[in-house]
């Protein structure tokens, strides 16, 4: 039965034990009563990541396939509440979200996601994540995280799972032809080890040749890979779908 006025919140996750160890509280802190449950989704994890999960109070499902898409949905599955929060495992929620997410549905927003800050005060990404207050094309990444009605995602048929990259912008965008899409002025924190692990301009250029392809209708498969190659030097293969 689903439960009214809750919120289920969904994490991915593959080797995420150090970030579940300081999520998994802050979510439990700030979602409080309105919280229905929070479901890690683990996709083969080789360290603590389930161990951590479940002494931290998450269910954990597992996942046999390792795919952010299908790990979504597969949560989404077993999702008690009516109100679905996906969230990344090096993301850190607003203080008192599941109150915030729960005040702008009662206000008619179905669907959205919140602006965020890095957790560097490196001057470029200030600005870049300037940016994400604005609600535009680039509006609705993974990172932003995601808050939909239970309903509303399942009329959407949830996330594509042939989207091994940009899953996430390709359900917003059959949310907007759907219904209005908005991004909360609240500020979240994201972890920035991925421009840490790779130089700023480097992970720059991976993202928008990954979105620039998105918009062009490019294989999924075929973005990863030129992503990857782009951040790892490893193969390209690119195919245009039909």
């Amino acid at each position: 039965m689903t439960k009214a006025n809750k919120i289920s919140v969904i994490v991915p996750c593959l080797n995420e034990e150090a970030n579940l160890k300081e999520l998994i509280p802050l979510l439990l802190k700030y979602g409080g009563s309105i919280l229905s449950e929070i479901i890690v989704v683990d996709g083969g994890s080789n360290d603590g990541s389930v161990v951590v999960a479940n002494s931290c109070g998450a269910l954990v499902v597992q996942s046999e396939i390792c795919n952010r898409a299908s790990q979504l949905n597969l949560g989404s599955q077993h999702a008690k509440g009516d109100i679905l929060y996906f969230v990344h495992a090096d993301a850190r929620p607003v203080k008192y979200f599941a109150k915030v997410i729960l005040s702008n549905l009662e206000k008619g927003k179905d669907v959205g996601c919140f602006c965020y800050r890095f957790d560097s005060k490196n001057k470029l990404l200030r600005i870049n994540s300037w940016f994400t207050r604005f609600n535009g094309v680039l509006s609705g990444g993974g990172d932003q995280t995601l808050f939909i009605k239970k309903t509303l995602f399942e009329s959407l048929e949830g996330f594509d799972e042939d989207y091994c990259i940009m899953e996430d912008f390709e359900l917003v965008r059959r949310i907007r032809q759907k219904t209005d899409f908005h991004v909360l002025p609240n500020e979240m924190t994201v972890s920035a080890r991925k421009y840490k692990e790779n130089s700023w301009i480097k992970v720059q250029l991976a993202n928008f040749a990954a979105f620039s392809l998105f918009l062009l209708k490019v294989k999924p498969a075929s973005i990863k890979s030129l992503y990857l190659n782009l951040l790892f030097k490893k193969s390209i293969s690119i195919t245009v779908v039909e």
